[in-house]
């Protein structure tokens, strides 16, 4: 691939001024000599939402961009909007990536491989008989995947749309086998039995601040796992920490999905821990 290719690539999502992934394909692009410019594409500031979706792809295609990162509200939303899926995103039903080429939109799920990666580092030897998630939306379905991929024997979902949770939980038994997953209906009861708690809502986020679990829920045997990483430590980190739990917060899974997808959009291969780095520095 020549090195003087421009590489444009943004992120849509609803509430993004706070994202690091902007900084961090643009430093790694720096470090690979590409021209590599990144931008954000923040729906509220526009007073649009999921519906917009059509006219954004559109947009961008005309504009040459090379791809897109695609972020809650829409990460479902965009799939009737692709050409094709890789075969992660099919089986997950979500994409957060969409490599833009040859006049085509396909779409990739780079949360799965993000959130793995981090699981395997932070929470190495971690007990994964009975896992609570909070969340099935499209960042909880590749999480999910994640966590029964990694070795969850039983995961329980909870979600505000009980007919969501359901559903994710029927697509992850029909991957993984009849009984891995199930649809939520009693929190303290599941908690009290869990050995993790993963939160994959939007529920922590600077614009959306709380915790997904009331504090006197979590006991310490347990370990917490965060996706949201502005701020790198929620009030769901904060309370498990306070009780002595194991946690994780949502970095590694911010960093490694946007390694891969620097990947994709590039096609060159970056240096996963200089962008691991590069992260902690902003957050430091």
């Amino acid at each position: 691939m020549s090195r003087s290719k421009v590489i444009l690539a943004g992120l849509i999502g609803a509430g993004i001024q706070a994202s690091r992934t902007p900084a961090l394909h643009e430093h790694e692009g720096d470090a690979q000599g590409l021209r590599y410019l990144y931008q954000l594409i923040d729906l509220d500031p526009l007073h649009l939402d999921s519906t917009a979706l059509p006219d954004l792809l559109q947009a961008a295609e005309r504009m040459n961009y090379t791809g897109l990162n695609i972020t809650f509200p829409c990460k479902q939303a965009v799939i009737p909007l692709l050409d094709e899926l890789s075969p992660e995103a099919r089986g997950i039903g979500a994409v957060n990536t969409v490599v833009l080429k040859d006049g085509k939109r396909v779409g990739h799920n780079t949360d799965c491989l993000g959130f793995a990666e981090g699981f395997r580092r932070g929470l190495t030897d971690a007990a994964r008989e009975r896992v609570v998630q909070m969340g099935a939306g499209g960042a909880g379905a590749a999480v999910a995947h994640a966590l029964l991929s990694e070795g969850v024997r039983q995961l329980t979902i909870f979600d505000v749309d009980r007919e969501r949770a359901e559903s994710l939980a029927n697509n992850l038994n029909q991957h993984f086998g009849a009984g891995r997953a199930q649809a939520g209906r009693d929190l303290p009861v599941a908690l009290a039995q869990a050995d993790g708690l993963v939160n994959t809502t939007p529920m922590g986020m600077a614009k959306l601040p709380g915790s997904p679990v009331p504090a006197g829920l979590l006991r310490k045997e347990m370990w917490v796992a965060e996706i949201v990483y502005f701020p790198l430590e929620t009030e769901l980190l904060r309370d498990a920490r306070a009780l002595g739990c194991r946690t994780l917060d949502g970095g590694n899974m911010a960093v490694f999905q946007a390694v891969k997808a620097f990947e994709l959009f590039s096609g060159v291969v970056p240096d996963a821990q200089r962008m691991l780095e590069h992260f902690q520095s902003m957050n430091g």
